[in-house]
Protein backbone atom coordinates (compact mmCIF):
# COMPACT_ATOMS: atom_id res chain seq x y z
CA UNK A 1 0.00 0.00 0.00
CA UNK A 2 1.37 3.39 -1.02
CA UNK A 3 0.22 6.27 1.17
CA UNK A 4 0.51 9.97 0.43
CA UNK A 5 0.34 11.78 3.78
CA UNK A 6 -0.33 15.46 4.47
CA UNK A 7 0.45 17.30 7.71
CA UNK A 8 -0.54 20.95 8.37
CA UNK A 9 -1.63 20.92 12.01
CA UNK A 10 0.63 23.78 13.13
CA UNK A 11 3.64 25.47 11.54
CA UNK A 12 5.15 22.68 9.44
CA UNK A 13 3.92 21.98 5.91
CA UNK A 14 4.80 18.35 5.24
CA UNK A 15 4.02 15.66 2.68
CA UNK A 16 5.43 12.13 2.64
CA UNK A 17 4.95 9.11 0.42
CA UNK A 18 5.36 5.81 2.24
CA UNK A 19 5.03 2.25 1.00
CA UNK A 20 3.63 0.01 3.74
CA UNK A 21 3.42 -3.77 3.94
CA UNK A 22 2.22 -6.22 6.58
CA UNK A 23 -0.51 -5.97 9.18
CA UNK A 24 -1.13 -4.32 12.54
CA UNK A 25 1.22 -6.61 14.45
CA UNK A 26 3.97 -6.78 11.84
CA UNK A 27 4.36 -3.79 9.54
CA UNK A 28 7.22 -2.38 7.47
CA UNK A 29 7.44 1.08 5.95
CA UNK A 30 9.65 2.36 3.14
CA UNK A 31 9.82 6.15 2.95
CA UNK A 32 9.82 6.91 -0.77
CA UNK A 33 9.53 10.68 -0.53
CA UNK A 34 9.51 13.18 2.30
CA UNK A 35 9.32 16.97 2.08
CA UNK A 36 8.87 19.45 4.92
CA UNK A 37 8.99 23.21 5.25
CA UNK A 38 9.05 24.82 8.70
CA UNK A 39 7.60 28.26 9.39
CA UNK A 40 9.54 28.84 12.63
CA UNK A 41 11.44 31.85 11.32
CA UNK A 42 8.20 33.55 10.26
CA UNK A 43 6.52 33.07 13.65
CA UNK A 44 9.54 33.95 15.78
CA UNK A 45 8.70 37.67 15.86
CA UNK A 46 5.29 36.83 17.39
CA UNK A 47 6.81 34.63 20.11
CA UNK A 48 4.56 31.76 19.01
CA UNK A 49 2.54 30.44 16.09
CA UNK A 50 0.16 32.96 14.54
CA UNK A 51 -2.72 30.79 13.17
CA UNK A 52 -3.75 32.89 10.16
CA UNK A 53 -0.14 33.30 9.05
CA UNK A 54 0.30 29.52 9.33
CA UNK A 55 -2.83 29.00 7.23
CA UNK A 56 -1.57 31.37 4.52
CA UNK A 57 1.86 29.74 4.38
CA UNK A 58 0.39 26.23 4.14
CA UNK A 59 -1.74 27.32 1.17
CA UNK A 60 1.35 28.80 -0.50
CA UNK A 61 3.62 25.82 0.15
CA UNK A 62 1.48 22.71 -0.36
CA UNK A 63 1.83 22.39 -4.13
CA UNK A 64 5.66 22.87 -4.15
CA UNK A 65 6.00 20.46 -1.22
CA UNK A 66 3.83 17.90 -3.04
CA UNK A 67 5.99 18.22 -6.16
CA UNK A 68 9.16 17.73 -4.11
CA UNK A 69 7.84 14.61 -2.35
CA UNK A 70 6.59 13.05 -5.60
CA UNK A 71 9.87 13.80 -7.36
CA UNK A 72 11.89 12.18 -4.58
CA UNK A 73 9.62 9.14 -4.78
CA UNK A 74 10.08 9.06 -8.58
CA UNK A 75 6.33 9.42 -9.01
CA UNK A 76 6.29 12.83 -10.68
CA UNK A 77 5.70 12.52 -14.42
CA UNK A 78 4.66 15.38 -16.64
CA UNK A 79 1.67 14.70 -18.86
CA UNK A 80 -1.28 16.85 -19.82
CA UNK A 81 -4.42 15.61 -18.12
CA UNK A 82 -7.91 16.44 -19.31
CA UNK A 83 -10.26 17.35 -16.49
CA UNK A 84 -14.00 17.68 -16.70
CA UNK A 85 -15.34 21.16 -16.07
CA UNK A 86 -17.58 19.78 -13.34
CA UNK A 87 -14.53 18.40 -11.50
CA UNK A 88 -12.66 21.68 -11.86
CA UNK A 89 -15.62 23.56 -10.41
CA UNK A 90 -15.84 21.20 -7.43
CA UNK A 91 -12.11 21.55 -6.74
CA UNK A 92 -12.39 25.34 -6.95
CA UNK A 93 -15.25 25.21 -4.45
CA UNK A 94 -13.28 22.99 -2.04
CA UNK A 95 -10.26 25.33 -2.17
CA UNK A 96 -12.23 28.57 -2.28
CA UNK A 97 -11.08 29.66 1.20
CA UNK A 98 -7.39 29.25 0.38
CA UNK A 99 -6.39 32.26 -1.78
CA UNK A 100 -3.99 31.34 -4.55
CA UNK A 101 -4.13 27.60 -3.94
CA UNK A 102 -6.85 26.79 -6.49
CA UNK A 103 -4.91 28.04 -9.49
CA UNK A 104 -1.64 26.42 -8.42
CA UNK A 105 -3.41 23.14 -7.68
CA UNK A 106 -5.29 22.99 -10.99
CA UNK A 107 -2.14 23.84 -12.95
CA UNK A 108 -0.24 21.04 -11.20
CA UNK A 109 -2.82 18.25 -11.60
CA UNK A 110 -3.49 19.26 -15.21
CA UNK A 111 0.16 18.86 -16.11
CA UNK A 112 1.06 15.71 -14.16
CA UNK A 113 0.16 12.04 -14.34
CA UNK A 114 -1.84 10.57 -11.50
CA UNK A 115 0.80 9.07 -9.22
CA UNK A 116 0.80 5.41 -8.27
CA UNK A 117 -0.61 5.77 -4.76
CA UNK A 118 -3.43 3.90 -3.02
CA UNK A 119 -4.66 6.24 -0.32
CA UNK A 120 -4.33 9.81 0.93
CA UNK A 121 -3.83 10.30 4.68
CA UNK A 122 -4.36 13.73 6.20
CA UNK A 123 -4.12 15.17 9.70
CA UNK A 124 -7.66 16.11 10.77
CA UNK A 125 -6.80 17.22 14.31
CA UNK A 126 -5.94 18.17 16.93
CA UNK A 127 -4.11 21.36 16.04
CA UNK A 128 -4.71 24.90 14.85
CA UNK A 129 -8.06 24.68 13.08
CA UNK A 130 -7.32 27.23 10.31
CA UNK A 131 -4.10 25.36 9.50
CA UNK A 132 -5.78 21.95 9.66
CA UNK A 133 -8.47 22.98 7.19
CA UNK A 134 -5.90 23.87 4.53
CA UNK A 135 -4.48 20.33 4.63
CA UNK A 136 -7.91 18.69 4.81
CA UNK A 137 -9.22 20.65 1.83
CA UNK A 138 -6.04 19.95 -0.12
CA UNK A 139 -6.53 16.22 0.54
CA UNK A 140 -10.16 16.46 -0.59
CA UNK A 141 -9.11 18.17 -3.82
CA UNK A 142 -6.41 15.56 -4.50
CA UNK A 143 -8.85 12.73 -3.79
CA UNK A 144 -11.29 14.20 -6.29
CA UNK A 145 -8.68 14.84 -8.98
CA UNK A 146 -6.96 11.47 -8.59
CA UNK A 147 -9.99 9.39 -7.55
CA UNK A 148 -8.33 8.12 -4.38
CA UNK A 149 -9.80 7.44 -0.91
CA UNK A 150 -8.90 9.49 2.17
CA UNK A 151 -8.22 8.45 5.76
CA UNK A 152 -8.49 11.13 8.45
CA UNK A 153 -5.64 10.77 10.95
CA UNK A 154 -5.47 11.88 14.56
CA UNK A 155 -2.24 13.84 14.98
CA UNK A 156 -1.51 12.29 18.38
CA UNK A 157 -2.00 8.77 17.03
CA UNK A 158 0.66 9.68 14.49
CA UNK A 159 3.04 10.51 17.35
CA UNK A 160 2.29 7.14 18.98
CA UNK A 161 2.98 5.20 15.79
CA UNK A 162 6.19 7.15 15.16
CA UNK A 163 7.36 6.23 18.67
CA UNK A 164 6.51 2.56 18.16
CA UNK A 165 8.47 2.47 14.90
CA UNK A 166 12.08 1.39 14.84
CA UNK A 167 14.71 1.81 12.18
CA UNK A 168 14.86 -1.30 10.02
CA UNK A 169 17.88 -3.05 8.57
CA UNK A 170 15.85 -4.36 5.64
CA UNK A 171 14.92 -2.41 2.48
CA UNK A 172 12.29 -0.64 4.55
CA UNK A 173 13.23 2.41 6.58
CA UNK A 174 10.98 1.70 9.56
CA UNK A 175 9.14 -1.20 11.12
CA UNK A 176 6.52 -1.68 13.81
CA UNK A 177 7.01 -5.18 15.17
CA UNK A 178 7.06 -7.12 18.43
CA UNK A 179 4.92 -4.59 20.28
CA UNK A 180 3.86 -6.00 23.64
CA UNK A 181 0.40 -4.80 24.67
CA UNK A 182 -0.79 -2.89 26.62
CA UNK A 183 1.08 0.17 25.34
CA UNK A 184 1.24 3.25 27.56
CA UNK A 185 1.86 6.48 25.65
CA UNK A 186 3.10 9.69 27.23
CA UNK A 187 2.17 12.42 24.75
CA UNK A 188 3.99 15.68 25.41
CA UNK A 189 3.84 18.70 23.13
CA UNK A 190 2.92 22.37 23.03
CA UNK A 191 -0.75 21.52 23.28
CA UNK A 192 -0.81 18.12 24.99
CA UNK A 193 0.33 16.41 28.14
CA UNK A 194 -1.51 13.14 28.58
CA UNK A 195 -1.09 9.47 29.35
CA UNK A 196 -3.04 7.13 27.10
CA UNK A 197 -3.18 3.33 27.23
CA UNK A 198 -3.68 1.15 24.16
CA UNK A 199 -4.83 -2.28 25.33
CA UNK A 200 -5.65 -3.43 21.80
CA UNK A 201 -4.60 -1.90 18.51
CA UNK A 202 -6.06 1.58 17.89
CA UNK A 203 -8.29 1.44 20.98
CA UNK A 204 -7.34 4.10 23.55
CA UNK A 205 -8.21 5.01 27.13
CA UNK A 206 -7.16 8.23 28.85
CA UNK A 207 -5.19 7.56 32.04
CA UNK A 208 -4.09 11.08 32.96
CA UNK A 209 -3.90 14.58 31.49
CA UNK A 210 -2.82 18.09 32.37
CA UNK A 211 -5.33 20.13 34.32
CA UNK A 212 -3.97 23.41 32.98
CA UNK A 213 -0.90 24.13 30.84
CA UNK A 214 0.61 21.57 28.51
CA UNK A 215 4.26 20.89 29.22
CA UNK A 216 5.44 22.41 25.93
CA UNK A 217 3.37 25.50 26.65
CA UNK A 218 5.04 25.79 30.06
CA UNK A 219 8.49 25.54 28.45
CA UNK A 220 7.64 28.33 26.01
CA UNK A 221 6.16 30.60 28.70
CA UNK A 222 9.16 30.21 30.98
CA UNK A 223 11.46 30.87 28.03
CA UNK A 224 9.65 34.15 27.39
CA UNK A 225 10.09 35.08 31.07
CA UNK A 226 13.82 34.55 30.59
CA UNK A 227 13.79 36.61 27.36
CA UNK A 228 14.81 33.58 25.30
CA UNK A 229 13.92 33.37 21.60
CA UNK A 230 11.09 31.26 20.17
CA UNK A 231 10.80 28.30 20.15
CA UNK A 232 11.53 28.35 23.85
CA UNK A 233 11.77 24.65 24.67
CA UNK A 234 15.08 23.98 22.89
CA UNK A 235 16.53 27.17 24.41
CA UNK A 236 15.60 26.08 27.95
CA UNK A 237 17.18 22.71 27.25
CA UNK A 238 20.34 24.30 25.90
CA UNK A 239 20.85 26.48 28.97
CA UNK A 240 20.04 23.60 31.31
CA UNK A 241 22.65 21.39 29.67
CA UNK A 242 25.26 24.14 30.11
CA UNK A 243 24.42 24.30 33.83
CA UNK A 244 24.68 20.51 34.20
CA UNK A 245 28.02 20.32 32.45
CA UNK A 246 29.48 23.04 34.74
CA UNK A 247 31.26 24.64 31.81
CA UNK A 248 29.47 27.97 31.98
CA UNK A 249 32.07 30.74 32.03
CA UNK A 250 29.83 33.72 32.59
CA UNK A 251 29.19 35.96 35.58
CA UNK A 252 29.85 34.72 39.12
CA UNK A 253 27.21 33.80 41.66
CA UNK A 254 24.89 36.54 42.91
CA UNK A 255 22.54 36.72 45.86
CA UNK A 256 19.05 38.00 46.50
CA UNK A 257 18.04 40.27 49.40
CA UNK A 258 17.72 37.44 51.92
CA UNK A 259 21.24 36.29 51.18
CA UNK A 260 20.30 32.93 49.59
CA UNK A 261 21.61 32.41 46.08
CA UNK A 262 19.22 32.55 43.18
CA UNK A 263 21.77 30.36 41.45
CA UNK A 264 20.42 27.32 43.28
CA UNK A 265 16.65 27.88 43.13
CA UNK A 266 14.21 25.22 44.24
CA UNK A 267 10.99 25.00 42.26
CA UNK A 268 7.86 23.01 43.17
CA UNK A 269 6.96 19.64 41.66
CA UNK A 270 3.18 20.15 41.17
CA UNK A 271 0.94 17.17 42.01
CA UNK A 272 4.00 14.94 42.39
CA UNK A 273 2.48 13.00 45.28
CA UNK A 274 -1.14 13.31 44.16
CA UNK A 275 -2.79 9.89 43.83
CA UNK A 276 -3.91 10.50 40.23
CA UNK A 277 -1.96 10.33 36.97
CA UNK A 278 -2.90 13.93 36.14
CA UNK A 279 -0.44 16.78 35.66
CA UNK A 280 -0.33 20.48 36.45
CA UNK A 281 2.30 22.91 35.21
CA UNK A 282 0.64 26.27 35.83
CA UNK A 283 1.98 26.44 39.41
CA UNK A 284 5.51 25.61 38.28
CA UNK A 285 5.36 28.36 35.66
CA UNK A 286 3.99 30.80 38.25
CA UNK A 287 6.78 29.92 40.70
CA UNK A 288 9.32 30.93 38.05
CA UNK A 289 7.41 34.19 37.47
CA UNK A 290 7.41 35.10 41.18
CA UNK A 291 11.08 34.21 41.50
CA UNK A 292 11.96 36.51 38.62
CA UNK A 293 9.77 39.32 39.95
CA UNK A 294 11.61 39.08 43.24
CA UNK A 295 14.97 39.01 41.44
CA UNK A 296 14.50 41.07 38.25
CA UNK A 297 18.21 41.37 37.43
CA UNK A 298 19.42 37.85 36.76
CA UNK A 299 22.81 37.00 35.34
CA UNK A 300 23.34 34.63 32.43
CA UNK A 301 24.57 31.98 34.82
CA UNK A 302 21.46 32.34 36.94
CA UNK A 303 19.37 31.83 33.80
CA UNK A 304 21.26 28.60 33.21
CA UNK A 305 20.59 27.36 36.73
CA UNK A 306 16.94 28.35 36.65
CA UNK A 307 16.50 26.58 33.30
CA UNK A 308 18.12 23.47 34.78
CA UNK A 309 15.88 23.48 37.86
CA UNK A 310 12.77 24.03 35.74
CA UNK A 311 13.69 21.18 33.40
CA UNK A 312 14.57 18.92 36.36
CA UNK A 313 11.15 19.62 37.90
CA UNK A 314 9.33 18.86 34.66
CA UNK A 315 11.24 15.62 34.06
CA UNK A 316 10.67 14.43 37.64
CA UNK A 317 6.92 15.04 37.46
CA UNK A 318 6.62 13.40 34.04
CA UNK A 319 8.43 10.27 35.18
CA UNK A 320 6.61 10.00 38.53
CA UNK A 321 3.19 10.22 36.87
CA UNK A 322 4.22 7.81 34.13
CA UNK A 323 5.51 5.33 36.69
CA UNK A 324 2.17 5.52 38.49
CA UNK A 325 0.36 4.91 35.19
CA UNK A 326 2.57 1.89 34.47
CA UNK A 327 1.52 0.41 37.79
CA UNK A 328 -2.15 1.15 37.14
CA UNK A 329 -2.26 -0.27 33.62
CA UNK A 330 0.29 -3.08 33.69
CA UNK A 331 1.66 -1.77 30.40
CA UNK A 332 4.51 -3.72 28.84
CA UNK A 333 5.52 -1.06 26.32
CA UNK A 334 6.07 2.61 27.10
CA UNK A 335 6.28 5.19 24.32
CA UNK A 336 6.95 8.92 24.47
CA UNK A 337 5.65 11.01 21.60
CA UNK A 338 5.19 14.66 20.67
CA UNK A 339 7.59 17.53 20.14
CA UNK A 340 8.79 17.65 23.76
CA UNK A 341 9.97 14.03 23.44
CA UNK A 342 13.00 15.51 21.66
CA UNK A 343 14.14 17.00 24.97
CA UNK A 344 17.54 15.54 25.84
CA UNK A 345 17.10 15.51 29.61
CA UNK A 346 13.61 13.98 29.55
CA UNK A 347 14.91 11.20 27.30
CA UNK A 348 17.86 10.68 29.65
CA UNK A 349 15.66 10.47 32.76
CA UNK A 350 13.21 8.04 31.18
CA UNK A 351 15.92 5.76 29.80
CA UNK A 352 17.67 5.63 33.17
CA UNK A 353 14.45 5.21 35.15
CA UNK A 354 13.15 2.38 32.98
CA UNK A 355 16.53 0.62 33.03
CA UNK A 356 16.82 0.80 36.83
CA UNK A 357 13.15 0.30 37.69
CA UNK A 358 12.50 -2.53 40.14
CA UNK A 359 8.83 -3.33 40.76
CA UNK A 360 7.83 -6.93 41.23
CA UNK A 361 4.16 -5.95 40.98
CA UNK A 362 4.54 -4.95 37.32
CA UNK A 363 5.91 -6.67 34.22
CA UNK A 364 9.15 -5.42 32.69
CA UNK A 365 8.55 -2.53 30.32
CA UNK A 366 10.19 -1.70 26.99
CA UNK A 367 10.76 2.00 26.29
CA UNK A 368 10.33 3.25 22.74
CA UNK A 369 11.14 6.85 21.82
CA UNK A 370 10.94 8.08 18.21
CA UNK A 371 14.05 8.88 16.19
CA UNK A 372 14.92 12.56 16.47
CA UNK A 373 13.58 13.31 12.97
CA UNK A 374 10.15 11.96 13.93
CA UNK A 375 9.69 13.81 17.23
CA UNK A 376 8.47 17.05 15.71
CA UNK A 377 5.44 17.29 13.42
CA UNK A 378 6.02 15.43 10.15
CA UNK A 379 4.08 13.60 7.46
CA UNK A 380 5.81 10.24 7.90
CA UNK A 381 4.02 9.70 11.22
CA UNK A 382 0.72 10.58 9.53
CA UNK A 383 1.44 7.98 6.85
CA UNK A 384 2.13 5.34 9.53
CA UNK A 385 -1.11 6.04 11.36
CA UNK A 386 -2.94 6.29 8.04
CA UNK A 387 -1.81 2.78 7.13
CA UNK A 388 -3.43 1.30 10.23
CA UNK A 389 -6.68 3.18 9.58
CA UNK A 390 -6.63 2.15 5.91
CA UNK A 391 -6.25 -1.50 6.93
CA UNK A 392 -9.61 -1.09 8.68
CA UNK A 393 -11.02 0.62 5.58
CA UNK A 394 -11.89 3.77 7.51
CA UNK A 395 -12.15 5.80 4.33
CA UNK A 396 -13.95 9.10 3.81
CA UNK A 397 -14.36 11.70 1.08
CA UNK A 398 -15.24 14.50 3.50
CA UNK A 399 -12.85 14.56 6.47
CA UNK A 400 -13.62 17.25 9.04
CA UNK A 401 -10.86 19.25 10.73
CA UNK A 402 -11.18 19.62 14.49
CA UNK A 403 -8.76 21.56 16.64
CA UNK A 404 -9.59 19.42 19.69
CA UNK A 405 -9.93 15.97 18.15
CA UNK A 406 -9.45 13.41 20.92
CA UNK A 407 -7.84 9.97 20.68
CA UNK A 408 -10.28 8.54 23.20
CA UNK A 409 -13.61 9.73 21.79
Amino acid sequence: MKILAIETSCDETAIAIVEATGDEANAEFAVLGNALLSQIDLHREYGGVYPMLAKREHAKNLVPILEAALEEAELLHEDMQAMREETRDKIAEILSREPGLTEAFLDFVSESERPDIDVIAVTAGPGLEPALWVGVNFARALALAWEKPIVAVNHMEGHIMAALARESSSRSNLEVKDVALPVLALLISGGHTELVVMKSWLEYELVGATRDDAVGEAFDKVARMLSLPYPGGPEISRLAEIARSSVSKVEPYSSNEEGSTLLTPTLPRPMLNDATCDFSFAGLKTAVLYLLKKNPEVTEREKHELAREFEDAVAEVLWKKTERALEATGAETLVIGGGVSANTHIRRIFKHSVATRVDTRCPPVELRIPPAALTTDNAIMIALAGFYRALREEFTHTPVASGRRSLTE
